[in-house]
């Protein structure tokens, strides 16, 4: 596997916490009027930690295990906004879903980085993005990582130019 992807990866836990804890405490709850712009799905600073957490564990690890294990399997998407209300991610604990989720990774990076290239070269259909290799889906979850980091800059912005922040 690509050391970069390997490395974004590894280094994922550290920048989500500091791009979160770079999100005014009183507005980690905050939500914009509009939504139109975000690069991620459109979820607070904490409900974004929690989406980020769920969908390592019940989204990548399913289908890493299910791409290494079966014959062309399909790999079904998560619809993530029933998901935060169901689970209320508003009312998480971010230190508490921070510690799980650098649990999770630590799970994913003992998956990924031992990987053949007969590994690598597996396939699978992913809901929503078609045909892939195991490969592909490792560079999907380091595209995902990226969008929320970026989701997480956009509300900064969002909070700043309300002239929210004093």
């Amino acid at each position: 596997m690509n050391p970069t992807t390997l490395a974004a990866l590894a280094a994922f836990p550290s920048q989500l916490e500091a791009h979160y804890a770079a999100i005014p405490q009183a507005f980690r709850h905050w939500a914009p009027p509009s939504w139109e712009g975000v690069p991620s799905e459109a979820f607070t600073a904490i409900e974004q930690l929690c989406h980020v957490r769920d969908i390592e564990i019940e989204g990548y690890h399913v289908r890493f295990r299910r791409t290494l294990a079966e014959a062309h399997p399909t790999l079904a998407s998560i619809d993530s906004e029933p998901l935060a209300i169901e689970r209320n991610y508003g009312a998480a604990n971010a230190a508490t879903v921070l510690a799980e989720f650098r649990l999770a990774r630590v799970q994913t990076m003992e998956i990924v980085s031992q990987l053949s290239d007969v590994q690598l070269a597996r396939t699978a259909v992913f809901e929503g993005y078609g045909p892939l290799t195991m490969r592909s889906l490792i560079h999907y979850l380091c595209s995902h990582d990226q969008q929320h980091l970026a989701g997480l800059q956009w509300l900064a912005g969002k909070i700043d130019a309300a002239g929210l922040t004093t």
